[in-house]
């Protein structure tokens, strides 16, 4: 707790002590008033020093403090308490909230989660009908299937949501697992937050950088065996990826669009069924060159 909340203890249990120290006399003695008070009369029954009222709750036989006094006594250091239990969980409901916008703004390094809006509408400047919401859901979604494809060592899924040239890096990787006899396992893959990172246009393509950060098992097991052979198959790893996208200058949302989907060929609609050069097999759209739709064209960690 910081010094001027304590100061303010302190003040306030003085306060209290004085108050209290004024009060104790009171109820301690009668001597001060004067005898036409009803306190100290000696026809009033309260003030009476024959009355047993006297003895029981206004003073002792030494003119100390009877019970009226500890009463009061007591009855200031509840409320003491209470005044302190408030002031701390004060501090305490301004931590939370204090850690709770930690949490929402400063979730990632290097990554300001406030300008996610400010990109969002630079491209509705150039697509009114493009969604923060939806192409977030999106990448999300996709992050989930790229490493459920690592994991199974099966790639060529993938193909339509990446570049040609970033598919064939991630295909020749997952080769390397197969031809070592390992696999890499992804395992409980949670998507804690992702955001608009930045958003730029290079020559005749918008490129969309966005920021996720993930919770996983991440470990090597030997493929017949199942072995660990690298990192830890109980801890939980924790990493910020920047997923860069790309489509060419020019492509919009389509109007009524539903939500996207990594499943289906983004210009037909079809069951992402492709050939080896990236096609539709449905309608023919080459959907692997951002001509259409948004392309994965980068993934990389991004660091403090």
């Amino acid at each position: 707790m910081k010094k001027s909340k304590l100061k303010i203890i302190g003040i306030i249990i003085s306060i209290l002590l004085m108050l209290h120290t004024i009060s104790f006399a009171d109820v301690g003695s009668f001597d001060r008033y004067d005898s036409g008070s009803s306190w100290s009369s000696s026809s009033s029954d309260w003030g009476s020093s024959s009355s047993s009222w006297d003895y029981d709750y206004g003073s002792d036989s030494s003119g100390g403090v009877g019970i009226a006094g500890m009463s009061g006594f007591l009855l200031y250091v509840v409320i003491v308490i209470i005044v302190i239990s408030i002031i701390v969980k004060a501090d305490q409901n301004k931590m939370e909230r204090r850690n709770n916008l930690y949490r929402n703004m400063n979730i990632m390094p290097n990554v300001d989660v406030s300008q996610s809006h400010m990109y969002a509408d630079k491209i509705k400047a150039i697509d009114p009908n493009f969604s923060e919401e939806k192409m977030l859901s999106w990448a999300k979604d996709l992050f989930v299937k790229l490493q459920n494809a690592w994991t199974a060592r099966e790639w060529e899924p993938m193909r339509p949501f990446e570049t040609e040239t970033l598919f064939e890096q991630h295909k020749s990787q997952v080769q390397n697992y197969i031809d070592t006899n390992r696999i890499n396992v992804m395992d409980r893959i949670a998507v804690n937050y992702a955001t608009i990172y930045r958003f730029r246009q290079e020559g005749d393509r918008d490129i969309l950088e966005i920021a996720l950060k993930s919770t996983m098992k991440d470990y090597i097991i030997d493929a017949t065996t199942k072995q660990v052979l690298e990192g830890n198959k109980s801890q939980d790893r924790v990493n910020v990826y920047k997923l860069t996208f790309e489509r060419k200058t020019g492509v919009l949302t389509p109007e009524g669009t539903a939500e996207l989907k990594t499943t289906n060929c983004p210009n037909c609609g079809a069951p992402t069924t492709i050939t080896s050069a990236g096609k539709c097999n449905y309608c023919g759209s080459v959907i692997t060159t951002g001509a259409n739709t948004w392309v994965l064209s980068g993934l990389e960690p991004l660091r403090n």
